[in-house]
């Protein structure tokens, strides 16, 4: 059965629709196929879909075979013919990645809102509204010579290329032992010095050289096929990475070529940054006291330049892509790091909206700095704990400024995806211990690795599963890879000797997981002692996020030490809707009669079995349902940083009232 159709999916099946595309085929039973020009490709193949580079307007047909090929053919083809499909209004409100509530990519660029004169819209990639001048920093190009090595000329190319990744390495650790880097600038370059180092990029470019091309050539290959690599992976923490591996080919190029990259040095005060693609190296060292805001055509929610500027309190707006190029002779900039949108040379009015909403915001943040060291407190007196959600170590700077009282999730996942390795026990141990005395006394909870087939990473092998959500994730897999589990959990010991810290365990649905991992835990426990290795023991505790934890959940709590309700996946599970089907999206909101009952029953078994229940979905920094939660019982809520002190003013507010 087949039917045809033009598509009218903003800009075609790139990377987002394609793979929303894919997971709606994956949702029947049917063999599917599209068709564009005679060639034919799984449907459930999103590297397959996007290698067929389907564009607006072309003419594509769907093929089903199976027992509801029908249905199949109709979802699919609605899909197709919804002209909002492409655009980032469609996205799931929070990352299917991870249950912090990191804002997801966006598609790279659509037109603006009506009435948004001179419009464009990109990734919101750290919030805040800004206007003022335009910044172009648009540095040229670079090329390779484009010759063939001699013979003769090989082992001198080769030399020449390791002096100059020395240099580059060099480089940064100079600028590493500089006081005036912050801490979290401090872990953005120390990670690209690691990719500076990575065999695989210099191996990649020395098999160029070997093979007859300059050592410019060959660096721009290779930083091209390891970020392609990541780049391919349907997973924004990855393809964030692939920005970082061209920045530091940029870095080695420039050495080789004996250049200089173009200074940020002279940016006047207060104005917009615009910059097809920054490195982080270079933004990390710019005067970022005097930068207003940030536009760029690369770069997503989850790369170094949006954490940069978010530990800055710097408006960004990432990925536009081409469109970026319509900035470049732009006077003044106004940009909307909530919704992602940027104006060209705003006209009056919107000039004078925007300066008043940067003057309310300025108003609001002074109001809310107020509560940044409070303590919220329940009407009995009971300590309400505000943390923070976090990925890694340079996070840190920004939960610290906004107040949090600890960590109530840190996810190890990008401490694996980061990596081009499975990273070992001592890096593992040295971070979370990093991360324990930055915010000793308060508790540090620790995820441990919660990743499956929707998010794979370097050194695991993952089936093809049809549903990742439903498949070898989280506790399961780790339990299925000792051999990867005890690592993380021997470095959690060792780094419990520096401070607070708590373990959780994603997708808990048994108890049986429970126990197996208590059981791998004194197993670690006792080889650290034979080896007198320092450890002390920590709390163990897990995720609410499936229905089957939720109905043992009295069972559980009295195995565990504490609840951490994970509200993104729990809704999802509840509603039976994947949060990346537009066609169900109303469906996946955490107010929800059912949803709440959940939260509620989970509550509950933990208030009777005298146990912590805190929250680590973004729905525990939504001022509107936070009296809700502490009115069933919840003692901790995690969020991002930005929402810290908004909570701490309602929890405040609500211990007033009473």
């Amino acid at each position: 059965m087949e039917r045809s159709t033009i598509v009218r999916v903003h800009e075609g099946l790139h990377a987002r629709p394609a793979t929303r595309f894919v997971k709606l085929a994956k949702g029947f039973e049917s063999d599917v196929e599209l068709v564009k020009d005679g060639k034919a490709v799984s449907a459930k193949s999103s590297v397959k879909l996007m290698l067929l580079a389907v564009k607006e307007n072309q003419e594509v047909t769907v093929r089903a075979n199976g027992a509801d090929a029908i249905e199949a053919i109709e979802a699919l083809i609605g899909y197709l013919e919804n002209p909002k499909a492409g655009l980032d209004d469609e996205a799931e409100p929070q990352s299917p990645a991870n249950d912090a509530g990191q804002a997801a990519p966006a598609p790279a660029s659509v037109p603006a809102a009506p009435g948004e004169a001179n419009g464009l819209r990109g990734v919101a990639a750290s919030e805040g509204v800004a206007i003022g001048p335009a910044f172009a920093h648009f540095p040229p190009d670079i090329a390779g010579q484009g010759r063939m090595l001699q013979a003769e000329e090989i082992a001198g190319e080769i030399d020449r290329f390791r002096a100059a990744v020395a240099a580059v390495q060099a480089r940064m650790d100079r600028a590493l032992a500089q006081d005036s880097l912050s801490a979290g600038d401090r872990g953005i370059v120390a990670a690209l010095r690691d990719i500076a180092a990575d065999d695989s990029l210099t191996g990649e470019a020395e098999k160029a050289i070997k093979g007859g091309n300059d050592a410019v050539s060959a660096v721009i290959t290779a930083a091209a096929t390891i970020a392609a690599d990541f780049s391919a992976v349907d997973d924004h923490y990855l393809n964030a990475r692939a920005d970082d591996v061209h920045a530091v080919g940029r870095q080695i190029c420039l050495v080789l070529l004996g250049q200089d990259d173009v200074s940020l040095e002279s940016i006047p005060e207060g104005a917009i940054l615009i910059a097809d693609d920054i490195g982080a190296w270079d933004l990390a060292r710019a005067p970022l006291k005097r930068i207003g805001g940030v536009i760029c055509g690369h770069g997503g929610a989850t790369s170094h330049i949006a954490i940069i500027a978010r530990s800055h309190g710097i408006p960004a707006v990432l990925g536009l892509g081409e469109q970026i190029n319509a900035l470049r002779a732009a006077r003044d900039v106004a940009l909307d790091g909530n919704s992602g949108h940027v104006i060209i040379d705003p006209d009056e009015a919107t000039r004078a909206e925007y300066a008043g909403r940067v003057e309310a915001a300025a108003k609001e943040r002074a109001g809310l700095t107020a509560f940044k060291t409070v303590t919220p407190k329940r009407a009995d007196g009971k300590l309400i704990e505000v943390a923070a959600n976090i990925g890694s170590l340079e996070e840190i700077e920004a939960a610290q400024e906004a107040g949090a009282m600890g960590v109530g999730l840190f996810r190890t996942e990008l401490l694996f995806m980061r990596h081009m390795h499975l990273p070992s026990e001592d890096m593992q141990a040295e971070t979370y211990a990093a991360l324990a005395k930055a915010f000793a006394p308060y508790p540090v909870i620790v995820r441990t690795l919660d990743i499956g087939g929707d998010k794979p990473i370097a050194g695991i092998e993952f089936p093809d599963e049809e549903n990742p959500f439903l498949g070898w994730r989280g506790i399961r897999m780790c339990l299925d890879r000792p051999d990867i589990f005890k690592r993380q959990l021997r470095a959690l010991l060792r780094a419990a000797v520096h401070g607070n810290i708590k373990v959780m365990l994603p997708m808990v649905s048994d108890i049986s997981e429970v126990t197996r991992t208590r059981a791998l835990v004194d197993e670690c426990a006792a080889e650290l002692k034979a080896e007198g290795v320092p450890y002390a023991t920590f709390d163990l505790g897990v995720m609410i996020e499936t229905p089957a934890a939720v109905l043992i959940a009295p069972a559980l709590a009295k195995e565990v030490a504490f609840f951490s309700i994970g509200t993104n996946d729990l809704t999802q599970y509840i509603m039976a809707a994947d949060r990346l089907n537009p066609t169900v999206a109303k469906l996946n909101d955490v107010t929800n009669p059912a949803v709440m009952s959940a939260i509620e029953m989970t509550a509950k078994a933990g208030v009777a079995a005298g146990i912590m229940v805190g929250m680590c979905g973004e729905a525990a920094g939504r001022p509107e349902l936070i009296p809700a939660f502490i009115e069933m019982g919840l003692t901790e809520l995690s969020m991002s940083p930005a929402s810290i002190q908004r909570a701490k003013k309602t929890i405040t507010a609500m211990t007033a009232g009473d």
